[in-house]
């Protein structure tokens, strides 16, 4: 079994890019509640790793999971889908 092909990829917003080589990404998600039945925007941020430092905040990127490369980054950078206007 091919491990490479159900990793997690996810689709987001950068939000930093100050980090060397490392993109901060926001994850929307609309999520309905489970007492309120209201649905609520919920925003993950995930540290992805960035080789050629070509984000720009604003960006739409897609990123994908990967081995731990530091403390706290877990993801990598795939493609950028829309720049920034």
């Amino acid at each position: 079994m091919n491990d490479r092909n159900n990793r997690k990829n996810e689709v987001g917003r950068v939000v930093s890019n100050k980090m060397d080589k490392t993109i901060v990404v926001a994850i929307e998600d609309n999520v309905k509640h489970p007492l309120y039945n209201k649905i609520v925007k919920r925003t993950v941020k995930l540290k992805a790793h960035d080789e050629n430092n070509e984000c720009n905040i604003g960006d739409r990127v897609r990123v994908m999971e990967t081995r731990p490369l530091s403390k706290e980054k877990r993801w990598r950078l795939v493609e950028i889908i829309e720049r920034a206007k």
